[in-house]
């Protein structure tokens, strides 16, 4: 049995290192995702400073044309006026021309806005632009390298499901089924040491004989923690120095 709980162990190893090569790849649609949203969010950015300065160009030309009218408009009142009869017809045209002439004034005013507006504008897409750049080029990198370590996860995780095949092929199938089960039940751990007569995993205290029986060399069967249900295995703490010396000195006096 000690020489299956070994081979257990070795299982559990390689499942350790299989579990956290499958939470890297499990990350990487995640850190693409965040990558291809920068992308997007700057490309949004620059979509937006274009439409704010298409949009000003549109209103400058409509106030390039309102002036346009306007100013035909005073010069046809002004013609018309010295065209007409009667004074009140002068004085009305000329008032229609003033009027017109106002609304000129108001026109280059708020084309002048549109021309500033405007200048504004295209600074701030050229700022987009440089900025989407700089981006895209982040991003390039970054799909390359999380493409890269995605490669050598997924070759580390071919290699590891092979050492597992391998693991598993030595061990009992049944046993293997059961350590299976404890181990989804616990987080991947399903065989635990003796830790001072207690569960190296929960703590619970082992009772006295299925210590004894761990033990042993030739003890039969796998012993599970009467808490946590974990099978149990025992390994010899190293002798320490004055214990050795001890030995020794017993040795010595022998012969």
């Amino acid at each position: 049995m000690r020489a299956i709980l070994k081979e257990l162990l070795q299982l559990q190893e390689v499942d350790t290192r299989l579990n956290a090569v499958r939470a890297r790849l499990a990350v990487f649609p995640q850190r693409l995702a965040e990558v291809n949203a920068r992308l997007a969010a700057g490309k949004a950015q620059l979509e937006k400073s274009k439409e704010s300065h298409s949009t000003a160009l549109k209103d400058r030309k409509k106030y390039e044309l309102d002036v346009e009218q306007w100013k035909e408009k005073a010069r046809k009142y002004r013609d018309q006026a010295y065209q007409v009869k009667t004074n009140e017809a002068f004085k009305a045209l000329q008032h229609e021309a003033e009027m017109a002439e106002g609304e000129i004034a108001k026109s280059e005013d708020r084309l002048l806005e549109e021309m500033v507006s405007s200048e504004q504008y295209d600074r701030q897409v050229k700022a987009a632009e440089k900025s989407f750049k700089q981006v895209e080029e982040e991003v390039r990198a970054e799909r390359t390298k999380i493409e890269a370590e995605k490669t050598v996860t997924e070759k580390d995780l071919v290699e590891l499901e092979a050492e597992r095949a391998k693991a598993v092929a030595v061990i009992p199938e049944d046993l293997v089924d059961h350590y299976q089960r404890i181990a989804k039940k616990h987080g991947g751990v399903a065989v635990a040491a003796i830790r001072g007569e207690a569960c190296g995993a929960c703590g619970a205290h082992i009772r006295p004989h299925v210590f004894q029986e761990l033990s042993r060399e030739d003890n039969p069967e796998p012993y599970h923690c009467e808490l946590c249900t974990r099978i149990l295995y025992y390994i010899e703490p190293p002798a320490t120095a004055e214990a050795t010396a001890q030995a020794a000195a017993a040795h010595t006096s022998e012969n």
